[in-house]
């Protein structure tokens, strides 16, 4: 007969168990993990460090340089914001003297020129007002005149009389 099939998932004991948690293996494992940590320690020490460091340092020294011209560049600009508002304030004042010179110049000239104007129409007023006179003048002898020969033609028609040009104008002076 055949032997029988074993059919269970059990494997026959081994010898040991998880090789890490044998006692007899510590001396070695503790061997090499000192020379695995002096070796990773040597590492770090004489060939990562000094590049960490020469690379932190760098940008150290990047930063602070940056830093400083940031400071400088804000001192300048500053400065020339400075510059610029005394510049602006003396060109605000300069344009401020110059406006009131201009002003003054201007009422200067208007008022000149309206005292000019006022003594012109003065005088057109004036010369106006004596020709206005002399017509008045001349209307008024024009009036007398025409009193006059009306009252010599009143007279001549009402009475048939002829009166004299003299006693016509004393009886109109005296109307």
């Amino acid at each position: 007969m055949a032997e029988p099939l074993q059919t269970s998932t059990e494997t026959p004991e081994q010898a040991g168990g998880f090789p890490p948690f044998k006692t007899e293996t510590y001396p070695s494992q503790l061997f090499w993990l000192v020379v695995t940590f002096a070796f990773l320690f040597v590492v770090l020490w004489r060939i990562a460090g000094p590049r960490i460091n020469g690379v932190i340092t760098s940008r150290r020294g990047a930063i602070n340089a940056d830093i400083a011209a940031a400071d400088k560049a804000r001192g300048d600009a500053e400065a020339a914001s400075a510059a610029y508002q005394t510049a602006l304030a003396g060109a605000r004042a300069r344009a401020q003297n110059l406006a009131e010179e201009t002003r003054q110049t201007v009422a200067s000239e208007v008022a000149k020129a309206k005292a000019a104007a006022e003594a012109e129409a003065q005088s057109a007023m004036a010369a106006a007002d004596a020709r206005i006179n002399a017509t008045r003048v001349e209307a008024k002898g024009h009036v007398t005149r025409a009193a006059e020969e009306a009252a010599i033609a009143i007279v001549a028609r009402l009475t048939g009389e002829t009166v004299s040009a003299a006693d016509a104008a004393a009886a109109v002076k005296e109307a």
